[in-house]
């Protein structure tokens, strides 16, 4: 455990000293800070797993600790046996040259115009490595993986004395040294170095389409009730996946070489994030999977895939009258069954796109998929509506497998109580759980936000009772699908508790007691109202016309 916090606390520095290297360029806080910092930690991160996996499968290489000299020689002497070992590499693993290095960079930074052969190694890292770890379009455009950084730098003065800012804090630090059992399954170091590494650059802006990060808590809860037994060779997918949160808990519950992950975001900002976090968890043979498109209007999948797992948070309301009627073509027609929100006549940003993805996910799922969605807890007991229909289709299909109210406030972005929709394609009509978990949790504040945050005992609390579909006095229901329907298919747990009545013993005399007690406070109730009246009558004919 004290390893486990030295090296995260080393891991962190490293981040928080790419950071001050931008600050002292004129770059923190700047828009591309976070491409700079990102892609740097990237970049070593590729490095130090290339060492690694080299040196596992070529020890000699580490003969004399010069392990940059020997690959070197290998390369220019032998050049067939280096293309060799590149063969034998694992798929996770980028495919690097010595020169491509930061050992030799780091050796080469006093070279004329090295922010020049910064750029270019980084360029032929990503053109030599593009097709496991480039990002596709809709239309098939594969993006880069890294920058030209020094681009960033306005004053050319500057240029080489930042790339070798950013080498020299690389080289100080490394990945690989006495801890190898981090490029296994590490998946909890990963994704606590991932949150720092994106914090300041995840929050919603305010853009058109901003990213939220689903609350740990909540992307466990998902995986643990999602995932059950032995899960083998199975598809899993994001429609909205923002940085990749739920697919990297869900993955890491199945098994990160027991499934394929597939994605789809519109923006080229979470496409970046979700890479990186792929490449963390050793989820690189995933990385082709990764869309960047407009789900809703342009599905990359929508014919060509069917999915065992689906997860998702997508975003609730967001303006889509731009391309609202495309959605109405027959193609989309089996997709949208419920309907697509009309455009409002006035705040046109809060059309509620969440129910198309709903729908998309339900088109989407194989014969035997399960889902996890979260939605605005107004979706579960909605009167009417595509949210009504939505809901219908759920009970009738029997595909509706439960659904978790979560506390308010356990989104620190946002004051809207979200609940969680589980989907089974498989789940019949006799056992639905519906769980009203609102009243649990601490509040704790985080900057100027308040945000609920559940204990690890009551998230086991929450899962322990879903699987052992069991009613719980003010926590949970467990109905079948004509119950449901009595209630107009409301999935508000706590429409189904009983409503206790408690009942008191009083003798003959107590109750004559009380019975006059009531009679005589109605009797001066009475009164006092007959009061008032006569005042008020009064008063209206003491009124003039002047």
């Amino acid at each position: 455990m004290t390893q486990d916090i030295n090296y995260t606390t080393k891991t962190k520095q490293l981040i928080d000293s790419l950071k001050s290297v931008c600050a002292n360029y004129g770059l923190g806080n700047d828009g591309n800070e976070f491409k700079i910092i990102t892609q740097v930690f990237l970049y070593k991160f590729l490095n130090d797993k290339f060492r690694f996996e080299v040196k596992r499968l070529k020890p000699e290489l580490t003969d004399n600790k010069d392990f940059y000299q020997n690959l070197k020689n290998l390369y220019t002497n032998q050049i067939d046996k280096y293309e060799l070992l590149m063969d034998l590499l694992d798929e996770n693993v980028p495919r690097l040259k010595p020169h491509q290095l930061i050992s030799h960079l780091y050796n080469n930074q006093n070279s004329e115009d090295f922010a020049k052969t910064f750029d270019d190694t980084l360029r032929d890292i990503s053109i030599e490595n593009a097709d496991v770890f480039s990002i596709k379009s809709f239309l098939g455009a594969k993006d880069k993986i890294f920058d030209e950084l020094s681009n960033y730098i306005t004053d050319s003065s500057q240029k080489d004395d930042f790339c070798k800012a950013l080498i020299n804090k690389l080289f100080e630090f490394s990945f690989e040294e006495s801890f190898e059992d981090y490029f296994t399954e590490k998946y909890d170091f990963f994704k606590d170095i991932f949150e720092y590494l994106i914090k300041d650059y995840n929050s919603d802006s305010g853009g058109k389409y901003a990213e939220y990060y689903t609350p740990n808590a909540v992307a466990r809860i998902i995986a643990n009730i999602l995932v059950e037994g032995d899960v083998k060779k199975v598809r899993c997918y994001d429609p909205s996946v923002g940085s990749g949160s739920l697919l990297m808990s869900l993955a890491h519950n199945i098994g990160e070489d027991r499934c394929t992950i597939y994605s789809e975001d519109i923006s080229q900002k979470s496409s970046t994030m979700l890479r990186l976090n792929l490449i963390l968890n050793n989820l690189t043979h995933s990385i082709p999977n990764v869309i960047k498109t407009n789900t809703i209007a342009q599905p990359y999948y929508l014919e060509k895939q069917k999915f065992d797992y689906i997860v998702s948070n997508p975003p609730f309301k967001l303006d889509f009258s731009d391309f609202r009627e495309d959605l109405e073509t027959d193609r989309f027609k089996e997709r949208f069954f419920a309907g697509i929100p009309n455009v409002p006549k006035t705040k046109i940003e809060s059309m509620a796109i969440y129910l198309l993805f709903i729908q998309h996910i339900m088109h989407s799922l194989s014969d035997t998929g399960k889902a996890a969605i979260v939605v605005p807890t107004g979706f579960i007991t909605a009167q009417s509506g595509i949210e009504k229909k939505i809901r219908e289709r759920l009970i009738d299909k029997g595909w509706l497998r439960g659904v978790v109210s979560m506390p308010s406030n356990i989104f620190a972005s946002t004051g809207t109580n979200v609940s969680v929709l589980f989907i089974d394609k498989q789940a019949g009509t006799e056992q639905i759980v519906l769980m009203d978990a609102s009243k649990l949790g601490e509040t704790v504040k985080e900057g100027k936000n308040q945000r609920t945050v559940l204990t690890r005992e009551e998230e086991a609390r929450i899962v322990k009772t879903f699987h052992a579909k069991q009613a719980v006095e003010d926590l949970s229901v467990v109905l079948t699908a004509d119950e449901i329907k009595l209630k107009n298919y409301s999935f508000s747990a706590g429409q189904y508790f009983e409503i206790k009545i408690e009942y008191v013993e009083i003798t003959a005399e107590e109750f004559a007691e009380k019975m006059n007690g009531f009679e005589v406070r109605l009797n001066q109730l009475f009164a006092e109202g007959n009061l008032i009246d006569t005042e008020i009558q009064n008063q209206l004919k003491g009124l003039k016309y002047e």
